[in-house]
């Protein structure tokens, strides 16, 4: 569920407002035009993907390229694009002409009770995929009628606009599954800087740990791999090449890093912390935290 920090930043980082209304909606959902967000004078993206905590559909109209761990794939002229809190990528415009349009959504905007759907399940926001599709000319106009529909329904009065908004979202979802995907290139070159950057950036979304009810999804080296659509032993040996460090070494400095945050800043118990971090059972958090740091829990904390 998106945090309301994750929200407040993206609105304070774009100077933009809350839609009216959402506020009393179950989850969250908003629709952009990019050029009002793309700062033509850098030739950058204002809004970086980063701890994006959201799902993300936009239509890209531009020349620019999406990189997913070892795929690349240019952007030439329209595409469009489907993005995931759950698998990392990177955007990046190859000039300053980028127009085009975009909507974000919570997963709760789609819950079972309201539009019947759980976005896990569908194929396209599946980790192995490549949710980046082009657009002939016919479907740059189907697609971008959609969209001035969404911006049209947000901003009128209607009663029930937000299922009118789920429909439109579904629509998109639908119109995306029914697309061959783009052809990733062949693209060795950088590609173990940039799996090694995108698993630190899916590493670093698992945190921090804000409550006793949220729990650590991935905890170990193949939850990783399988995210980024690479083997494991291939994820390991890029990890290796470029920090020094193994995929499994890097991941325990982390929860190590977490859980003394934990233990110092917080007043949870040793269970609740160790149930957050993945551990179903405390003494095996534990022995493992006095392997990595010579201390128990309750020693560190006192």
């Amino acid at each position: 569920m998106i945090t309301s920090s994750s929200l407040d930043d993206f609105y304070e980082r774009n100077v933009a407002s809350f839609p009216n209304g959402i506020t009393k909606e179950i989850g969250h959902f908003n629709v952009f035009e990019t050029e009002t967000l793309f700062d033509k004078n850098t030739g950058a993206r204002i809004m970086p993907y980063s701890r994006r905590a959201y799902y993300k559909i936009s239509w890209i109209r531009g020349r620019s390229r999406a990189e997913y761990a070892d795929k690349v794939v240019d952007i030439h002229e329209n595409a469009l694009l489907f993005a995931t809190p759950k698998i990392p990528y990177h955007w990046l415009p190859d000039d300053s002409d980028q127009t085009g349009m975009f909507c974000i959504f919570t997963a709760d905007f789609l819950t079972p009770g309201k539009a019947g759907v759980n976005l896990d399940d569908l194929p396209i926001f599946q980790p192995g995929q490549l949710p980046v599709f082009q657009l002939g000319t016919q479907e740059v106009k189907e697609i971008e009628y959609i969209f001035r529909k969404m911006l049209k329904e947000l901003e009128a009065d209607y009663r029930f606009k937000y299922d009118l908004l789920r429909n439109l979202v579904l629509e998109l979802i639908h119109y995306g599954q029914k697309l061959q995907p783009m052809q990733a290139l062949s693209a060795n070159q950088n590609a173990s800087e940039r799996i090694s950057s995108l698993f630190i950036e899916l590493l670093e979304r698992q945190f921090p740990l804000e409550s006793i009810e949220q729990r650590l999804n991935l905890r170990t080296a193949k939850d990783y791999a399988d995210r980024l659509a690479v083997h494991v032993n291939h994820l390991n040996k890029v990890l290796k090449e470029v920090t020094g460090s193994t995929t499994t070494q890097i991941i325990s400095n982390r929860i190590i890093q977490e859980a003394k945050i934990l233990l110092k800043q917080t007043t949870w118990n040793i269970a609740e912390i160790a149930y957050a971090l993945g551990f179903d059972d405390p003494s095996h958090f534990s022995h493992f935290f006095k392997r990595q740091t010579d201390f128990t829990p309750a020693a560190f904390r006192a």
